[in-house]
């Protein structure tokens, strides 16, 4: 997988619910939200009553945020999901499947979580081993898979540290980067909370550009450049994660590199995971919603507008962040978010948090 590819899947937030859709939140209150949740729900039809993970108010509001709170465009991205997840089984994927594609660690979860409490995917573009395009899409689909079914309870999104060690113009495959937009923009949206490239080489500043049209407003503003050189950066890292476990790579104290064997082992316990929530009649790609569906049930309507984000420690990278990003790039970037539509949810519509 490439690079670019990689830069082209950013739809996740930054920060808390409020202050990273301060538009939306504005135009829209808690019951105007939970109305068209609601909408998208009967639009799905009862299928969604077999799938109730993938069809909760916390999936549906991810997909209404990606599509700017239209129902008709997250509608129909949530169909087109839930054929894809049908049709693919992403969810029994296993490492038998994909070993080979792991060898040299070109992702990987990381065994710590940022100061947020969100799961770390590793990406390392240079250490591409393989050639096939859909051996590469698979492992990506494995990983997504297994970082979602790793979260905190309290969050429902990442963090990817992008490394660019031995990454090359010859890393670049155009097929590979449509194809990987297409899965992780398509069928994972708002589950990426912040994107940090990390020394990125300056040949990279030109695919940079090339690959800027394919990114919305909001998705671009959550790529960040980060290099181990400028001070400023140092400050970013530090304000993200505890240094004593981020890799010495990434300017932390961790100086364990990425082991094949033990990352083998940890994807296959993993995997007897997943494996018991099939039997159980789960939908286990998706396992993280159904416990934050457990544990947020007794304070529903709070986290319809406040969910998963970590305002304390994005809020103070983002100020470094801005700086950097700033003085590389030549100027600070804007998003703009587009709500459709006020209308009131009747008291009868009001949904309780599916089981």
């Amino acid at each position: 997988m490439t690079s670019e590819a990689l830069n082209l899947y950013f739809h996740g937030e930054q920060m808390s619910f409020k202050k990273r859709e301060g538009t939306i939140e504005k135009a829209l209150t808690q019951e105007e939200q939970l109305l068209k949740i609601y909408e998208v729900r009967h639009m799905i039809g009862p299928i969604a009553d077999k799938l109730p993970a993938i069809c909760s108010e916390e999936s549906i509001a991810r997909y209404l945020r990606a599509r700017n709170w239209n129902t008709k465009k997250a509608g129909k991205m949530l169909k087109e999901t839930i054929k894809w997840r049908m049709e693919y089984k992403p969810e029994k994927i296993r490492w038998e499947n994909i070993a080979p594609e792991g060898e040299t660690g070109k992702i990987y979860r990381a065994n710590y979580f940022d100061k947020c409490g969100r799961t770390v995917l590793i990406m390392r573009p240079g250490f591409q081993n393989t050639s096939a395009v859909n051996g590469q899409i698979m492992y990506l689909v494995y990983c997504m898979e297994n970082a979602i079914l790793n979260l905190n309870l309290d969050q429902e999104q990442m963090v990817w540290l992008i490394d660019f060690q031995r990454w090359s113009s010859s890393s670049i495959s155009l097929k590979v980067t449509r194809e990987t937009a297409k899965v992780l923009q398509n069928h994972y949206p708002e589950r990426l909370g912040l994107g940090i490239l990390y020394n990125p080489p300056k040949i990279f500043e030109s695919f940079w550009t090339m690959v800027k049209p394919f990114l919305e407003p909001k998705t671009y503003k959550k790529m960040k450049f980060v290099y181990s050189d400028n001070p400023q950066s140092q400050k970013i890292m530090e304000d993200l994660f505890h240094m004593d476990k981020l890799e010495s790579t990434f300017g932390g104290k961790n100086s364990c590199g990425f082991d094949y064997q033990a990352y083998a082992q940890r994807m296959r316990e993993d995997d007897k995971k997943m494996s018991s929530f099939i039997d159980s009649g789960c939908s286990p790609s998706v396992i993280s919603e159904l416990q934050q569906s457990d544990a947020l049930a007794s304070d529903h309507c709070s986290e319809v507008s406040d969910e998963g984000g970590c305002s304390s420690c994005d809020e103070a990278a983002s100020s470094n962040l801005d700086v950097v990003d700033e003085k590389i790039q030549g100027q600070p970037l804007d998003s703009k978010d587009v709500a459709n539509g006020n209308t009131t949810l009747p008291k009868e519509m009001q949904m309780s948090e599916p089981a």
